[in-house]
């Protein structure tokens, strides 16, 4: 299993510092929504040109023109985009078109939707490469939020899957464990004192897992 790392920052400038201390120990750099809203397009520049090796992924969370959002995000080194899963099928559709053309990959965030499970298998059937089981903050916080309503999902999707909203190093294992391709640890991570240990300590709960 993979271990990707959302940045929820606003400037590139600290994009680059968090991604320089993680990424030792993750596959995914994410740029999060608010971090290509603040600083562009640009971003995703700046961090594929500094981190080559790694997989930049651009949660864009596209809604409608689908093709045209996704064209230019992979134009400027995005490797993943995503697109809601809310999102009609034919906005899913434009984009899996544009990663085609590019030889990149769409990634459905499936935040908001009730059934996400049987969203799961729809979209991947248009082409996404995976789907991310996704709670956000604001959901987080409410009353009632439990980690594993979003790990019985991606059970019960049985299409790839990654797990995004409340991983650590804590529950990395239960993500695993349910059978997810990637882990998405955000906060975790960019919150802590010390970015580099929290995101080694994340990929070592991984390994263990592993190697028990």
């Amino acid at each position: 299993m993979q271990l990707q790392f959302a940045m929820d920052t606003l400037t590139t400038e600290a994009a680059l510092e968090l991604a320089a201390a993680a990424a030792p120990h993750v596959d995914v750099l994410e740029l999060g929504t608010p971090l290509i809203k603040s600083a562009g397009l640009s971003a995703i520049t700046a961090v594929k040109e500094a981190h080559p090796d790694k997989t930049v992924f651009a949660d864009l969370k596209t809604m409608d023109a689908g093709e045209l959002e996704a064209d230019i995000a992979f134009a400027a080194g995005a490797d993943l985009v995503t697109v809601l899963g809310v999102a009609g099928d034919s906005t899913i559709a434009g984009a899996v078109k544009a990663a085609q053309k590019h030889g990149k990959g769409v990634v459905v965030d499936l935040i908001g939707v009730a059934d996400k499970a049987g969203r799961a298998r729809e979209v991947i059937a248009l082409g996404a490469e995976f789907v991310e089981m996704h709670a956000g903050l604001d959901e987080q916080a409410e009353d009632g939020f439990t980690f594993s309503t979003l790990l019985d999902a991606g059970k019960a999707s049985g299409v790839p899957f990654s797990v995004a909203g409340g991983v650590s190093a804590a529950t990395v294992a239960d993500v695993q464990a349910a059978g997810a391709t990637i882990a998405v640890a955000g906060s975790a991570i960019y919150s802590a004192s010390d970015v580099g240990a929290a995101a080694a300590e994340i990929r070592a709960a991984i390994q263990e897992t592993v190697a028990s």
